[in-house]
């Protein structure tokens, strides 16, 4: 059997579309029900669909008065605010394409990327970084809120095919890449509804991620929007010890975070009854398996995981209706065709390590990179996109994740995942958390070195011990680094890529 699974057709988009207008059709059949909750430490800003979409649509006729026309770009510069959505959500309704971008970047970072977005508007909040000088108009708060109660825009309708909207990706070769997203992405999005979430109208659903990444954005507020639910973030002043509280006090039955958030919460060491949580979600990188037991002793509840990219979302996860196998991602959604396929572009044996594929027909498949055609057209071999990912799907269909093909290392001819040597060492008692990456120690030989960190410094001679009895040979780290803590990127991935490289400099 061929790893090659086709799980039905996906959801038709209609012919005639607006993403925004789908996200908020609830507000012409309920109004008045709770859309959102900003969360801070001791209150909660509402809003309901009626005066969201209101506010929606007030600032794309806001935004249009200004002199923007359909099609132009408008770069966001906001943090954790109800502000955020509804400048997003605005411009689409408008027919304006936001760009929403992390508020950690330097002005520097926002240079080079409104360098190639060439922006119409720049809107931004209070302390976050715009470029120097702007390159266009910059929108600040105080004159966006007045938009909010101004006259309604007409929702801008077409093809679902047409542009809606910009996120950046870190990309693989260290250069931020816009990744360009059609308005039919969030009708797509429908296949993790019951693929991954087991979402339900009645659900109140937590993120507690930033809002410019694309997991937040999607699982945190469109996504619950459409299905008619109700939305909690986190506003500024609440950390992962205020969580747990938070979600007892405001009767959250679904929560989403990366595995990071889970293993804070779960540092206070201290049961956390959770009445009326049904379930956890997770994605981001790969949730260790004794952050989901812990997890399940501490409020008896499951994680379901998935895994996806900027390019795609996520596409293959466990479900309440279907959990993933021990170990693994998860199975393709419904709707959707993913493969893994060899150096030849063919689906593998099932069982046989590979590329995570999906076929170009996905309608959340994104619509290319912003003035890279090249570099998009190289992301297809025949009918499939390739993700860069290395897994494995067993006979059942589910996809085990080995890595990325740049994060897999080669130990004397053999391929190595990462994660599997890291799921070892996290087992050591004394150690808190690890990564792992092949290190060129002379030209054309590299060896494993592990980094990890700990309360103090530990023996290599314990640590190999350690290994030895676990991992074979060709797996065991040759060189053993204890950090004050492990590099991660705006949205808490692991940045192996930076371990290796400070290595390399340090031993030159």
């Amino acid at each position: 059997m061929l790893s090659d699974a086709d799980h039905g057709p996906p959801p038709v988009c209609p012919a005639h579309f607006n993403l925004a207008a789908h996200v908020l059709a609830q507000a012409e059949v309920t109004p008045d029900r709770i859309a959102l909750h900003l969360l801070r430490p001791d209150a909660a800003e509402r809003w309901s669909y009626g005066r969201l979409a209101a506010a929606v649509r007030g600032t794309g006729a806001g935004l249009l008065a200004l002199g923007l026309a359909p099609g132009d770009r408008v770069l966001m510069r906001l943090a954790n605010s109800v502000e955020f959505p509804i400048v997003f959500l605005g411009a689409i309704a408008a027919g304006l394409v936001p760009v929403p971008t992390s508020a950690q970047l330097t002005a520097p970072e926002v240079a080079g990327l409104a360098a190639e977005l060439a922006p119409a508007l720049i809107v931004a909040g209070p302390g976050v970084a715009v470029p120097e000088p702007a390159p266009c108009p910059v929108l600040q708060i105080a004159a966006l809120r007045d938009m909010f109660e101004g006259p309604a825009c007409a929702w801008e309708m077409g093809a679902p095919d047409r542009l809606a909207y910009i996120v950046y990706t870190s990309g693989t070769s260290g250069r931020p890449r816009g990744v360009m997203h059609a308005h039919r992405a969030v009708f797509a999005r429908r296949m993790m509804w019951e693929g991954w979430y087991g979402l339900r109208a009645d659900d109140r659903l937590l993120h507690a991620g930033a809002l410019n990444w694309t997991y937040t954005l999607g699982t945190g507020l469109l996504d619950p929007w459409a299905a008619g639910a109700t939305a909690l973030v986190p506003g500024p002043g609440v950390d992962p010890a205020h969580l747990p509280l938070l979600m007892k006090r405001f009767d959250v039955t679904i929560f989403a975070a990366s595995p990071g958030i889970y293993r804070q919460i779960l540092k206070q060491e201290a049961k956390t009854p959770l009445p009326r949580l049904r379930h956890g979600l997770s994605a981001g990188e790969k949730m260790l398996e004794e952050t989901r037991a812990a997890w399940h002793a501490a409020t008896g509840t499951e994680v379901h995981e998935a895994f996806g990219m900027s390019e795609c979302s996520t596409f293959l996860s466990g479900s309440p209706a279907r959990p993933a196998p021990r170990g693994s991602s998860g199975y393709p959604q419904p709707g959707r065709r993913v493969a893994i396929l060899g150096p030849d572009g063919a689906p593998v044996p099932r069982g046989t390590p590979g590329t995570i594929a999906v076929h170009r027909s996905d309608p959340g498949l994104f619509l290319g990179y912003l003035g890279a055609e090249a570099e998009t057209a190289d992301r297809f071999q025949g009918d499939w996109f390739l993700t860069g990912d290395i897994a494995a799907m067993a006979g059942d269909g589910a996809v085990t994740y080995l890595g990325r093909d740049d994060d897999m290392m080669n130990a004397g001819g053999v391929r190595v995942s990462p994660l599997e040597v890291e799921a070892v060492l996290n087992t050591h008692p004394d150690i808190h958390e690890t990564a792992v990456c092949a290190v060129e120690v002379k030209p054309g030989v590299s060896v494993i070195a592990a980094f990890y960190t700990a309360e103090a410094v530990l023996t290599e001679a314990d640590l190999n011990a350690f290994a030895a009895a676990r991992l074979a040979r060709y797996k065991q780290p040759r060189i053993w680094r204890h950090v004050e803590a492990l590099p991660r990127g705006p949205n808490n991935k692991l940045q192996r890529r930076v371990l290796r490289d400070r290595e390399v400099q340090g031993a030159a």
